[in-house]
């Protein structure tokens, strides 16, 4: 530990501690324009000077380093004279457009000129800075009020890892210009900003910030829930803001999270419920779909309803779903689209690792010495995961593996990319256990102790074919030696594993194969861990509450401890249950005539085409949703729903943080909070007065399931729960033993989604839109010159299943062999070409 005194106070902080940074220990502020704590100190507007005693002239605190017994003085005439000088040189030229500037009344540029008393300007100087500039999609730029403190040029390269802004020119014609096709358009340098130089352009001149109301909320596109502020006026959302002190993301966020809000206040939402496609009352609506559930029931039995619930439910709402469903309907045909991807990795890790979701909390992965990112793309599945893994390997010292068809956003940072065949995902998994055997990088006596089946481990390990595996993957022997070296050298390791896998039709049996060989690197015994994403904001939620037919909430088996509810709940529950598979089938076959799809479009389900057929086909369809889409053209009932903005209740992320929040508008129209419409169904169905709320929810929860037993509360603004986490027990692992399949040859279509859309929700939001309005095709160079096409040019894909055209970007993120296509448009339609449960199929390319 250094020791020093700060205006006559002593501190004690440790060695390369700055000034500034021990000064705020003990509660002394040193004025800052330039200095941000998430990002290295740039010491350029120098406010932040202060005096050393001994030293000739003053330091900038905001990057000097701390010295044993060094005394400093942070305040004296000297001082501010100096201060108030720099200030005055600052504001040569800058505007006085204050009235008009979208950062007057939160500019830290006024409040430091206020604080320092500056009134006047003593300085001339020739006006050299370029016009503003407008041709950025989201964000203008206005040089003439720009300090050029470089925040948002080392936020950019620094947290986000886009290197899209830069310093350009010299001297006093310097500005920060941009390479536009880097953004990733997070608006974290608008975020940044002190004055009005970066500037939203959805939310320019839409309101001064002393008349938004800031309500604490958080982001549910994505499982990383980051935590925000919805800045609200007249009922109406006008942005999102995240404070870089007390949130867990630390101010950072996405497309999604700082422009992606604008769905909420499109004019095209559901406003009013419809039956027969006719305005209806919500009174006649729901007694329609009553009626049409108690007819159905008579004559085809409860077995003849299904539903669907979502994760962009929350909790408390899809609690209430299974429980409408399975007490008031008295059926358990109940599903979710984590069906297609979730559903198959948490299968897998609860029989291999007794693991219901990720091992640990995301902030570990910031701490690992060696990330290994399995078939997935955390910039787009879950982008906070990704500015861990930056931490972990930029800023802490870590190296990170990629494992993964295709090139992504992180393979810039990778000391190991691994771009394997397509469908080669078990083999490459087998193989680098086989090496970290090999190579003598397995831990013998932590696997004795903790793993169960250590001799059919063994076993297992020593028939791997290596050469096999090569031929499979595609990858030499170094390229796997060199990972598996990464992965066994290093003390801590995090394994990331995403969609690629998880939405295979082999994803339960690839999702095993990377529970191995998380055993085998260690990574369930040390300070990281194991992480499956799934892209959307709530699905370890929709796991918990039990919104699929093998499973009450927590994780109870149904058929074990269906008594139990039936006696809470004071009814019976029927027997067994289909899930979305044998939903589909039943419906094919006219024994499911009654469909419930609550914020659920199987547009986005594998094999499309097929879902939308048996939809015309079943009898009663029931849509609660936001936006009219070809699902709601299709129902007999529409219920409009509301998005989470308009009400209150809890997501829960993917590291098992239960997160509540707030309603900050009111519903639009005549819609409603979904859990209020599931509650007066269940009313009306068990021909009660049911009165729910979310704390009734969630004590109803507790009572009934161990999920939130122990859970560590959070008492600040945001109510935060941090469920329990998995301990590695003596014993309690388990090596499953996987047959690796052979993966097709020919040309073959990947899908997944865009880095810059969230599910379909985002597909609403003018902002989104306006970066990426359209579903692009990604196609290799060589593959494009076969079939005569060039960047722009419109091709046409044909599957098994179906069609589609859309255009073509020659790019080289993916593969001779392989076409990448975002599922997030529906207009686009790539879902209808993939088989039943699948993510990848052989496809023909033709020009269109």
């Amino acid at each position: 530990m250094v020791n020093l005194t700060i205006d006559g106070k002593s501190v004690s902080v440790p060695k390369d501690t700055t000034i500034l940074e021990a000064a705020r220990q003990v509660d002394i502020r040193i004025p800052t324009l330039c200095w941000l704590e998430k990002i290295s100190p740039t010491g350029a507007c120098r406010i932040c000077a202060v005096e050393i005693e001994g030293v000739d002239r003053p330091m900038t605190a905001c990057n000097t380093p701390v010295k044993e017994g060094i005394n400093v003085t942070t305040q004296s005439e000297k001082l501010t004279r100096s201060r108030k000088q720099i200030m005055e040189l600052i504001l040569v030229n800058h505007p006085l457009d204050c009235p008009v500037c979208d950062a007057g009344g939160e500019c830290d540029l006024q409040d430091v000129c206020y604080d320092l008393d500056v009134t006047h300007q003593e300085f001339k100087a020739e006006d050299v800075n370029p016009a503003t500039i407008n041709h950025w999609p989201l964000i203008q730029q206005v040089p003439n009020r720009c300090i050029l403190c470089e925040k948002c040029v080392k936020v950019c390269h620094e947290i986000i890892g886009a290197d899209a802004l830069f310093v350009n020119d010299k001297g006093d014609r310097a500005f920060i210009d941009k390479k536009v096709e880097k953004c990733t358009y997070c608006g974290n340098c608008v975020a940044v900003c002190p004055t009005g130089t970066m500037i939203s352009k959805p939310y320019k001149f839409k309101a001064r910030p002393w008349a938004l109301n800031k309500v604490p909320s958080i982001c549910t596109y994505c499982p990383s829930q980051c935590q925000i502020d919805l800045n609200v006026k007249d009922n109406e959302v006008l942005r999102v803001t995240s404070d870089d002190e007390g949130t867990t993301n630390n101010g950072t966020l996405c497309v999604g999270g700082f422009f992606g809000y604008g769905y909420i206040n499109n004019k095209r939402r559901l406003i009013e419920p419809t039956v027969e496609q006719k305005p209806v009352s919500w009174d006649k609506a729901l007694e329609r779909v009553v009626a049409e559930v108690e007819r159905i029931k008579k004559e085809s039995g409860s077995a003849a309803v299904a539903g669907f619930s979502s994760p962009r439910l929350t909790n408390e709402e899809n609690y209430l779903f299974q429980k409408l469903f399975r007490a008031a309907i008295g059926s358990n045909n109940i599903d979710t689209e984590a069906r297609f991807g979730a559903m198959r990795a948490l299968q897998a890790l609860d029989k291999g690792l007794g693991l219901h979701g990720a091992s640990n909390r995301m902030e570990a992965i910031g701490n690992a010495d060696a990330v290994l990112v399995f078939g997935a793309d955390p910039s787009a599945e879950a982008p906070a995961v990704d500015w861990k893994i930056q931490d972990a390997v930029r800023r802490n010292g870590g190296q990170l593996v990629i494992a993964n068809m295709r090139q992504i956003h992180l393979t810039q940072f990778a000391d190991s990319q691994l771009s394997y065949k397509p469908g080669s995902e078990i083999a490459l998994a087998s193989g680098l256990g086989r090496l970290l055997l090999d190579r003598g990088h397995i831990d013998e006596d932590n696997l004795k102790r903790t793993v169960f089946n250590l001799d059919e481990l063994k076993a297992d390990l020593a028939v791997v074919d290596l050469e096999k595996v090569f031929e499979a993957t595609g990858l030499s022997r170094e390229a796997l030696e060199q990972a598996a070296d990464i992965i066994g050298k290093a003390e801590n390791v995090a394994v990331i594993f995403g969609s690629d896998i998880c939405k295979s039709a082999f994803g339960t049996s690839k999702a095993a194969a990377v529970a191995n060989l998380a055993i085998l690197s260690g990574a369930l015994n040390n300070n990281c861990g194991l992480f499956p994403l799934d892209e959307k904001g709530n699905t370890q939620g929709v796991l918990n509450m039990g919104v699929y037919p093998e499973n009450l909430p927590g994780f109870q088996p149904y058929t074990d401890s269906k008594e139990k509810f039936a006696k809470a709940w004071k009814c019976d529950l029927p027997d067994g249950g289909l899930d979305a598979e044998g939903i589909l089938q039943e419906i094919e076959a006219g024994t499911v005539r009654f469909l419930y799809l609550a914020a659920t479009n199987p547009q986005s389900f594998p094999n499309s085409s097929r879902w939308m057929k048996a939809l015309k086909q079943v009898e009663v369809l029931v849509v609660q949703d936001i936006f009219p889409s070809e699902i709601t053209r299709l129902a007999t009932v529409v219920l409009p729903g509301s998005s989470y903005a308009e009400k209150s209740g809890s997501f829960t992320s993917l590291d098992h943080s239960v997160r509540s929040f707030n309603q900050a508008v009111r519903p639009v129209g005549k819609s409603r909070e979904d859990w209020e419409i599931f509650a007066e169904l269940y009313g009306r169905l068990n021909k009660t007065l049911v009165t729910f709320n979310k704390v009734d929810i969630f004590n109803e929860v507790s009572e009934l399931t161990s999920l939130y037993a122990g859970a560590d509360f959070l008492d600040d603004d945001r109510n935060t729960y941090l469920l329990n986490l998995p301990q590695v027990a003596d014993q309690s692992l388990r090596y499953q033993l996987i047959t690796a399949g052979n993966g097709a040859d020919g040309l073959q279509l990947l899908t997944g989604t865009s880095v810059g859309h969230f599910g379909t929700t985002s597909t609403w939001a003018p902002a989104p839109l306006e970066v990426e309005p359209e579903g692009i095709l990604k196609v290799n160079a060589e593959d494009a010159k076969v079939a005569g096409i060039a960047d722009g040019d419109k091709l046409k894909l044909t599957s098994v299943t179906g069609s589609t055209i859309g255009k073509a970007l020659i790019s080289d993120s993916v593969p001779q062999g392989l076409i990448f296509a975002p599922y997030n448009f529906t207009v686009l339609g790539v879902q209808q070409l993939m088989p039943d449960g699948d993510n990848l199929t052989l496809v023909q390319m033709t020009k269109a």
